[in-house]
Formats: C-alpha cells, structure tokens, sequence
C-alpha cells in the first residue's frame, strides 16, 4: 500500500513524499521502498544514514532524518510500527503454483506439501510431516515424522530434521500499549538453514520479523531449544539441549553453547567461544575464551570462586 493510505489507517501524520510500501525493515537494513522505526536513541547514527523511504519517529526526531526521508509522526513509534506489520503479512495459504517434487525424493503417508514449494532430489520426507508454501528443500534432506515447516523457509543440501521440530514459527514479538494491551508483531521474514546443518527433536527455530533468521552452514542443534527470531547461528556452532537463544543473537563460527545456557537478544558472541552448561549471557563476549555462571566470568575465575564459596561450608 501507499504511504499515505497506511497513515490514514493508523490515524498518523505524514510528512514527506507519497510513495508505494514495499516492506518494514530495520533502520539499517531498510531501502528507498521501505519504511522502518526509530524509538531507541542508541540507532541514532543509524537513523541519521537511513536508506528508508520513510521512518515512524517522535515528533522531537523528525530533525535527524536524512533529506528526502518521510516522517511517519507518531508517539510511540515502536506500537505503530507493530499495528503496522499486520498489513504486510503474506496469506497462509497461496493460490500459486502446484510445488514441485523431484521424482528421485521420497514421500511418507500423511505428509502435506505447500503450493509453489520445491523438493529436491534425494529428500526423505516421513510420515506426518507438514512442508508449507514457498519451501525450499535441498538435495539429500532428511525430514523426520511429524516435523512442521512454516511458510518460505529455505534449508539448504544435507540437512537433517529430527522429530517434533518447528522452523518458521512467529517470534515472541509484541508491543505494549499504556493500558497494558499487547499488540502482536507480524512476522513476515523467513527461515534458512544452510547446508549440513542438523536440529534435534522437539526444537523451535523462529522466523524473522524482517529479513530472516540465519542458520550457516555445519551448525548441529541438539534436542529442546529455543532460537529466536532474526538470530545470526555462524558455522559449525554446537548448540546443547534447552538452550535459549534470544531474538537477534549473533554467533560467530564454532561457538558452543553449554546444556540450559542463554543468551539476552541483540548481542554477539565471537569465534570459537564456549558457554558452559548454564551459562548466562548478558552482554557481547569475546571469541576464543571459555565462560561460565551467572553473571558471567571466565571458566577458571568462576572455578575460583566457586571454590572460595565452599570454604564457607565446611565444618
């Protein structure tokens, strides 16, 4: 829709040049067909460089818009933003093409398959599984029973999915309003697991709010996890059983995520760092380095202090 007719819906003020939507995407990713939303003010660098053809801001904010950039005029910015994501979400169910399935794949009893999905060559999919619109599965996949496969997901060659896994399902996104209603984020990205990566049984990977959720390459997920939206997994990471991954998390390559440990959302993890079992991370951590408890140390300064608390118990 047009700029103009989504303000009008949301009863906004609008300063700028019409234009035709073409998607919500973030301040910094965002283009000229694109709008997007500015509340945090540590985005201020990112709002004043912005691409998007129009922002939700504060009236105070409209100044550090770039020239050429809309305003969207709003008080909160953020819960215009989610009221907005509801307009840009895709049909369930699409009237397109019949998917397309090699003739080489294997296909279990019960198994539903997606309009305009495509199945490669060599795929096995076993009973009851679900694969929805606009899925793409690559050559040599294993779908397990009972796997359910969300809307334009991609996974790559090689990919092993266990039993009672989810990929694609909604982040856990809302927006609050002053009387303490929560308003839902439509999340209109995607999934994609890149080649020979394996998710264990009864696991939840996220789709993104905007762009997508990123599974690179070689990464192997253990059974009971939690990956939330717009999560960046980098290749050949290790992610234990009842790990919680909390939206827009990055990982860097061969991180090892410890059994029940956790991430808060928006942080980085670097190359080659371990979380041991439990392991709370409340910030970015360098790669390279061994963590552990909560609040998070070093392996061997947590060691440390684990050892001074006993001396407090001993008779």
């Amino acid at each position: 829709m047009r700029v103009s007719e989504l303000v009008s819906k949301l009863s906004l003020d609008f300063v700028g040049e019409d234009f035709e939507i073409k998607a919500i995407n973030t301040i910094k990713d965002a283009i000229s067909d694109e709008i997007s939303f500015f509340e945090n003010k540590k985005y201020l660098t990112a709002l004043q460089s912005t691409k998007a053809g129009a922002v939700f801001v504060q009236e105070g904010d409209v100044k550090d818009l770039p020239v050429g950039v809309g305003a969207i005029v709003c008080e909160a910015p953020y819960l215009s933003m989610a009221m907005a994501t509801e307009y840009f979400a895709k049909d369930l169910i699409r009237e397109e093409n019949e998917p397309t399935i090699s003739k080489s794949a294997v296909i279990g009893k019960r198994v539903h398959i997606g309009n305009s999905t495509t199945i490669d060559d060599g795929v096995i999919i076993l009973d009851g599984a679900f694969i929805g619109e606009d899925v793409k599965i690559g050559q040599g996949c294993i779908i397990h029973p009972n796997v359910t496969i969300y809307n334009d997901t991609i996974i790559g060659k090689n990919c092993i999915i266990h039993s009672g896994t989810v990929i694609g399902s909604d982040g856990f996104g809302y927006a609050h309003t002053n009387e303490g209603k929560h308003i839902k984020i439509h999340h209109n990205g995607k999934v994609v697991l890149e080649d020979d990566v394996e998710v264990g049984s009864n696991t939840s990977i996220d789709r993104g709010v905007f762009g997508e959720t990123l599974i690179k390459s070689g990464t192997k997920i253990d059974n009971l996890i939690q990956i939330g939206h717009n999560c960046d997994i980098g290749e050949g990471c290790i992610i234990v059983s009842q790990t919680g991954i909390s939206g827009s998390s990055k990982l860097g390559r061969n991180v090892v995520m410890g059994g029940q440990s956790a991430t808060a959302g928006h942080l980085e993890i670097g190359d080659f760092a371990t979380i041991a079992a439990r392991g709370g991370v409340t910030k970015s951590m360098e790669g390279g380095k061994v963590y552990s408890g909560f609040p998070l140390m070093i392996h061997s300064d947590w060691l440390k202090l684990q050892a001074k608390i006993a001396k407090f118990f001993k008779k």
